[in-house]
């Protein structure tokens, strides 16, 4: 299981950002995958996962507005989608997948079993 989260940087408030998450060693058709991030001194938070048994995503209450999780099968990318970004966005996001496939949505609350390396978003003017 391999996972790699990039596509962060600095970006303005009221930008947009898509970041990316590679992976490879399995196949969503039998696993879920997440994003979360984790700004310094606060606690991780679920964004976005995608249920490999319900075929569909599911988003954190606070986070349905301006993120969106997409995925593109061919390339095995799983994207998150940051828009109206606010400097309260600032944070390491990963995407992470879980053990067997069942963990969505409480997983945004849990976390899961296999973590990529982060990817660093800043923001500011």
């Amino acid at each position: 299981v391999q996972l790699q989260a990039s596509g962060g940087g600095l970006a303005q408030p009221g930008g947009s950002l898509r970041l990316s998450c590679a992976f490879s060693g399995f196949s969503l058709d039998y696993y879920d995958i997440g994003w979360f991030r984790q700004a310094p001194g606060k606690e991780r938070e679920g964004i976005s996962c995608i249920s490999s048994r319900l075929r569909r995503e599911f988003y954190a209450d606070n986070m349905k507005e301006r993120f969106t999780i997409s995925r593109d099968n061919v390339k095995n990318v799983v994207y998150l989608q940051v828009d109206n970004l606010k400097p309260e966005d600032a944070a390491v996001y990963y995407c992470a997948r879980d053990e067997y496939g069942n963990s969505c949505p409480t997983a945004l609350r849990y976390g899961m079993e296999y973590w990529g390396r982060g990817t660093l978003v800043t923001v500011s003017s």
